[in-house]
């Protein structure tokens, strides 16, 4: 199995400037593999261009333009280069399922944050000075920047990335290791529901608050992006007013993140089993379908645009999609069994007897079946069924 890292880099000013630089002419390869590609299909009777060709260019490249491009390290270009290819095959495969194509677009220096290194070894090298306490990463025209390493790297490590996020160095590893260690068996199982006014409701009653970060920090955000939207463009007082709204957006991220890192940590550590349901969240934020006015054919009836715009920022915030990825990859490394289920009528599914109705469901936090009276918390009821669901598909399919 493979496993991520990320490290804080702690560079020299040197040495970040060098970083800076590696950036800015992978952008400028991407950008101008780019054009070569729009060309090519414009202007030569729409010949499309392969990521091999634009890669056996790559020595003619850096022979011509030593200072820059024959700087870095080759493999690198190659991965900046496979980046792009990658892009346009989303587009065509957009194109062929009929959704919105997206045309891969050109980057501007703040839009390309990232340079891959397919090989450790190969223009790079993890740890590079074993025998010094300080752990360190080298890069090939950057030198050994020291890494600020909080825990080990456990397998082989793969590929080695550089990401810069503001004003901040990181490297993200891929390390493979041969199996991961089972945490001891609890017996227990649990399934779970996703909810906006509680973050998640367990099956056995358990209620984890939603932090609602983004709404915390809806007021400072509101602020920045006031002030930078008065700064003019291209000045010293917008560039750090752009880093001021980066910082404060990297900082809900991040305790988006931690939030579901542990909550999901949680679940692990306590149960053998757990079901939850599988939602489909890009449907769930899908504006609703205007309603054009039969007696006014140019004007619209209402819809409850903003009701729903207001409910698609709460489940941006809430971040169920970061945290059922956080579980599934915590849930595999320790050998836990997690299921999704179809969340359909979950909420609305008597526990008792069984019996469906809308209105068994008369607000969001009481059930109350109109069939046989039994009432409950619509969460709990909610979590218990995924739980039911998730055991009788596991049954099944060990069957």
């Amino acid at each position: 199995m493979h496993r991520a890292y990320k490290f804080l880099l702690r560079p020299t000013a040197r040495q970040a400037a060098a970083l800076g630089d590696m950036l800015r002419d992978h952008c400028s390869l991407y950008n101008g593999a780019l054009q070569e590609r729009r060309d090519a299909y414009r202007h030569t009777s729409k010949t499309t261009v392969q990521y091999g060709q634009q890669s056996a260019q790559l020595k003619e490249i850096r022979a011509f333009d030593l200072d820059r491009q024959g700087r870095w390290s080759f493999s690198s270009q190659q991965a900046t280069l496979r980046r792009l290819d990658r892009a346009f095959a989303a587009f065509f495969r957009r194109i062929k399922a009929g959704g919105k194509p997206g045309y891969p677009r050109f980057r501007g220096g703040g839009r390309f944050d990232t340079v891959d290194f397919p090989k450790d070894g190969d223009g790079c090298r993890w740890d590079s000075t074993p025998h010094d306490p300080v752990t360190r990463v080298r890069f090939q025209g950057v030198g050994h920047v020291r890494v600020h390493q909080y825990r080990p790297v456990v397998g082989k490590v793969k590929t080695v990335s550089v990401k810069r996020e503001g004003q901040r160095w990181y490297v993200v590893l891929t390390a493979e290791r041969a199996s991961s260690e089972p945490l001891p068996a609890t017996g227990r199982v649990v399934g779970i529901d996703m909810g906006i006014a509680s973050f998640l409701t367990t099956s056995d009653g358990e209620h984890v608050v939603n932090p609602r970060h983004g709404r915390k920090a809806a007021t400072q955000l509101v602020a920045a992006q006031q002030a930078m939207s008065r700064c003019e463009r291209g000045s010293k007082r917008r560039r750090k007013a752009v880093a001021k709204v980066a910082t404060l957006h990297r900082k809900v991220r991040r305790q988006r993140l931690d939030h579901a890192h542990k909550t999901a940590l949680d679940l692990v550590r306590e149960h053998d089993f757990i079901a939850h349901e599988d939602l489909k969240i890009r449907n769930m934020r899908a504006a609703p379908a205007p309603k054009p006015n039969a007696d006014r054919p140019d004007t619209f009836l209402p819809n409850g645009a903003a009701a729903k715009a207001g409910l698609n920022q709460s489940i941006a915030d809430a971040g169920w999609g970061v945290f059922l990825a956080i579980l599934n990859a915590k849930a595999e490394s320790a050998g836990r069994e997690l299921m999704a289920v179809d969340p359909r009528n979950t909420s609305r599914r008597c526990l008792e007897c069984g019996h469906i109705a809308k209105e068994n469901r008369p607000t969001q936090e009481k059930f109350h079946c109109v069939e046989c009276g039994h009432q409950a918390h619509a969460d709990v009821v909610g979590a218990r069924n995924v739980l039911r669901a998730g055991l009788v598909r596991r049954d099944a399919k060990r069957a």
